[in-house]
């Protein structure tokens, strides 16, 4: 603070206290400086030492003008100025003001009138930058527990008990097994033998040297190398059908340039640019092999150390070792049956002859429920319906009823979950203003990310925010072909409370079930029952950010390809912007997907049925729009997966820069060789912003690993105005397709009233397959995988596994080829705006994304699903070595361990309650 402004404050005897409108003289962006005062009221040096400056009654930001005279501040909170003309007054906190051109660009969907009665700051969703950093308050709002009664305790730790036992009891009868077989090789008696603790910190992971299981307790280990090896690997080794060991498998992808993409020929210069991935051609060592085939179990049942091309030592027996010496399983197990038999589950269990509420008292689906959303027509099913209630309609009670589908692994939508929260923005800029912590010391500079080009799946560097600008405005490349970008890994891994508080404390708020998805006070959430000082999984929550577009493509759709989760997950849809494609790019999508059409004949199908593959894809060979294209079988539109405002852009219109590399953008040349485009000249910019590459982006170099290209800013789409004559050029079907001859074609009824709801709030498409249609969805994989395409658009040659490796998204066609071959159907819906989908661990799905849209997902394990999540490691454990899906990160058998120990310690302590007030 300056000299001068110091002795005019004593002059005029004004206090200055910390704090916005608490007397805080600060400066102004516009240069000036203002004094605040703290008082009602103030002495005037113009009007004597006896006479008091009046201000107006409902000011409590009190201000004196340079004459001294009271006035009201007309510094806005938002950003901090008060130059930008007039404000809207607080009517509730009497002390924030927000500007009018704030109001529009922040709070578009507020009103001025709303602003005056109730303020963001006073309705707790203010995203300024002052309050996007309210760290402190907002870890208390996080960690704040969810409270529950004796009752509700004592219901829902008998429901985890029933569930969590019989897991456990066949854990104990392995490891009952094992030891057993130890006490024999020692000749001991089994009471006599005591098992050696392993030396592992409690904030270690433990995994199994063969398989990489994680090994929560009972395991054999080596004395001289600490080689570990899994009950389930004894069990093998022993029966001579060792598994989990399967050597590394690779693929390479070869870069054949950018007009392969685009069904142009490949270039032969680029044959030697090569992408390793952990998928299909297998590299075996001999060594190995032969180690293997050596490694044996002793007549005895014991097992010697694995020679040193398998990582042992060669030399010993592996010993039987335990991680919980003080609370032995089988100690644990004989707690839990004794609670078990005082506790009666008759209303807790299934009844075969039940029925939920979805169905009427004569065992039919109730169609007249407002909570049901179709999203399948299987023949013979009573599982079409999905349950779907709305956030705010939801009541105690209704946890019964989720519980209903959810042991039967149904997924569930809890519809507009936002409106329960504050309503902070999740615009993609709010988002970005929260994460640029330039000036917060506390955090460093996170402005460049990496990002997914769906095309040909290659990784690239962008400046966050020319990604966020293409996330509104959209992007095309050379080809006028929309360029769909997915963000990857933002925020951080761990980072998402950190980097977004606001953001993390709003999600929590707004997470239906609670006692399910809270991730540390969720009473039926399993992984929360681990202890502060275990090493936990990294479960979330985390972002997705994805362009998107409306139009299924067929190749560069906005998609998270087929796969299978773990564990549970609830997806929220946070934010959508929709990307609408003009009748011009319209007609050079369709001229592309022409070109890929006759490139998959060329490369993906046979003589012999080329001509039967060309007549199913001339349906999807057109810009179809998402009812027709993925509208349910009677009515209900289908959804496809997805761990998009309006572009539109003049294709005739756009002009090369003499300065640019000489980039040759005219549709006409399409068939021009690309092979002198670089990477960066892949993504179209702005003709007035021509040669202006980001100066953010980077370019890496290729190794085993996928390369990264460097992206220019992006087209700043505007909108056109389609002319007449364009629209008279283009028939129906060439703009959107054919809705009504997609349904009479393939058997499809639209619904017309659900047609427009959808189209306006849908963002996603989701696809998930119930869990007993696995092995035919699997088999028909294996059938067509070389129909597929992935990185740089190559095919895919061989799997290892045809869910689990996530190479493959099933289209439209692909979806009507499964129903013809196999008679299976996935449950298939429109994520909108605001629903929360709960997706039950083991169901294989994928997500298409039809708007640019903001998803966050956390993960949880349920107890019903615990039988899942363990069936699904052992699928993990027989994968390759380096398979993306082979690490054991969730330890479901340690969770279950430890969620049983907390069941057993907190029901004893209610029956001792209770005791003592029998007593009394």
């Amino acid at each position: 603070m300056g000299k001068k402004l110091q002795k005019a404050k004593q002059q005029n005897g004004i206090a200055s206290e910390v704090g916005e409108d608490r007397g805080v003289s600060s400066r102004t962006r516009s240069g000036g400086r203002r004094a605040m005062v703290s008082e009602a009221k103030v002495k005037s040096p113009a009007d004597g030492d006896s006479d008091e400056v009046k201000f107006p009654k409902k000011c409590r930001a009190k201000h004196l003008d340079e004459n001294g005279n009271a006035v009201e501040s007309t510094m806005c909170h938002q950003c901090q100025r008060n130059d930008k003309g007039r404000v809207v007054r607080c009517t509730k906190c009497r002390t924030k003001r927000y500007c009018i051109p704030c109001v529009k660009t922040w709070y578009p969907q507020s009103t001025e009138e709303a602003i005056a009665e109730k303020c963001p700051f006073c309705w707790g969703n203010c995203n300024c930058k002052a309050c996007l950093r309210l760290d402190g308050s907002l870890k208390k709002m996080l960690d704040a527990e969810l409270t529950y009664g004796g009752d509700e305790m004592l219901r829902h730790n008998a429901y985890i008990l029933r569930l969590l036992l019989p897991v456990l009891q066949h854990e104990n009868q392995e490891q009952t097994l094992e030891k057993k077989l130890e006490a024999k090789l020692q000749g001991l008696s089994f009471s006599e033998l005591k098992v050696q603790k392993a030396d592992v910190d409690e904030d270690e992971r433990a995994y199994c040297d063969n398989c990489r299981t994680s090994i929560f307790d009972f395991h054999r280990s080596c004395p001289n190398c600490s080689y570990d090896l899994c009950l389930i690997c004894c069990r093998e080794i022993r029966e001579g059908h060792l598994q989990g060991g399967e050597e590394e498998v690779v693929t390479e992808y070869i870069n054949y340039g950018f007009d392969y993409l685009h069904g142009g020929k490949p270039r032969c210069e680029s044959l030697e640019e090569k992408v390793e991935v952990n998928v299909n051609d297998v590299a075996t060592s001999d060594d190995n092999v032969n180690s293997v085939s050596e490694w044996k179990a002793k007549d005895d049942g014991s097992i010697p150390c694995p020679p040193e091309t398998m990582g042992g030592c060669g030399n010993g027996l592996l010993e039987l070792r335990c991680m919980f010496l003080d609370n032995p399983l089988s100690d644990l197990v004989e707690k839990a049956e004794k609670l078990a038999q005082g506790y009666d589950y008759l209303e807790i269990q299934e009844d075969p002859g039940h029925k939920c509420s979805c169905f009427t008292s004569d065992g039919i689906i109730d169609l007249t429920s407002d909570k049901l959303r179709k999203a399948a027509s299987r023949e013979d099913s009573n599982d079409n319906y999905l349950f779907c209630p709305t956030a705010k309609d939801i009541q105690s009670e209704d946890l019964k009823h989720f519980q209903s589908h959810w042991t039967k692994g149904e997924p569930i939508i809890i519809g507009n979950v936002l409106e329960t929260a504050s309503g902070l923005s999740w615009e993609p800029m709010v988002m970005w203003r929260a994460f640029r912590q330039i000036n917060n010391m506390k955090h460093g500079q996170h402005l460049d990310v990496t990002a997914i080009d769906c095309l040909d799946w290659s990784l690239v560097d962008i400046n966050i925010h020319q990604f966020f600008k293409g996330y509104s405005e959209g992007r095309f490349d050379t080809k006028s072909w929309p360029q769909i970008l997915k963000l990857k890994d933002w925020p951080p891994k761990n980072a998402f409370e950190d980097r977004l508080p606001r953001h993390g404390a709003e999600f929590m708020t707004a997470l239906p079930f609670k006692e399910y998805t809270h991730p540390r006070h969720g009473i039926l959430n399993v992984a929360v029952k681990l202890p502060n000082n275990i090493l936990k999984p990294d479960l979330g929550p985390k972002t997705y950010i994805a362009y998107g577009v409306h139009p299924e493509l067929g190749r560069g759709d906005s998609v998270t390809k087929l796969h299978c989760d773990m564990s549970d997950a609830v997806n929220i849809l946070t934010h959508t912007a929709e990307v609408v494609l003009t009748p011009g790019q319209l007609r050079c999508v369709n001229k592309l997907k022409q070109k890929h059409l006759a490139q998959d004949k060329r490369e993906l199908y046979s003589d012999s049925n080329v001509g039967k593959q060309d007549e199913e894809r001339k349906l999807s060979s057109t810009c179809e729009t998402e009812e027709a294209d993925v509208a349910l079988k009677n009515g209900c539109l289908s959804t496809v997966p997805g761990d998009t405002d309006q572009l539109v852009c003049d294709v005739n219109g756009l002009k090369s820069d003499s300065n640019d590399n000489k980039m040759d953008l005219s549709v006409d040349q399409e068939g021009k060789s690309e092979s002198t485009l670089t990477l960066e000249e892949k993504s179209v910019c702005n003709p007035t912003e021509a040669g202006e590459i980001d100066g953010a982006t980077k370019r890496r170099n290729p190794g085993r690993k996928r390369k990264r290209r460097k992206h220019c800013g992006g087209v700043k789409s505007s909108k056109l105005k389609v002319e007449m004559d364009d629209q008279e050029d283009l028939t129906d079907e060439e703009l959107l397709g054919s809705p009504d001859n997609m349904s009479e074609s393939n058997g499809i009824n639209l619904d017309s009233a659900l047609e427009g709801i959808e189209q306006t709030e849908g963002g996603a498409l989701w696809d998930i397959f119930r869990r007993q249609d696995v092995p035919k969805l699997h088999e028909y994989l294996m059938k067509h995988f070389k129909e597929f395409r992935h990185i740089h658009c190559n095919p895919l040659h061989q799997v290892v596994h045809p869910i689990h490796d996530q190479t493959m998204y099933l289209t439209s066609l692909h979806k009507r080829k499964l129903k013809e071959e196999y008679g299976i159907e996935p449950w298939t819906f429109i994520q909108k705006l605001g629903d929360a989908v709960f997706i039950p661990a083991g169901c294989p799905h994928q997500v298409r994304n039809l708007k640019s849209c903001i998803k966050v997902a956390l993960d949880f394990v349920s107890p019903e699903n615990v039988k899942e999540c363990l069936r699904l490691t052992e699928e993990f454990r027989v994968l390759p070595a380096n398979h993306r899906a082979k690490e054991d990160k969730l330890e479901v058998k340690k969770m279950a361990v430890y969620g049983l120990q907390r069941v057993v310690k907190d029901l004893e302590a209610l029956s001792r309650k209770d005791e003592v007030k029998e007593r009394s």
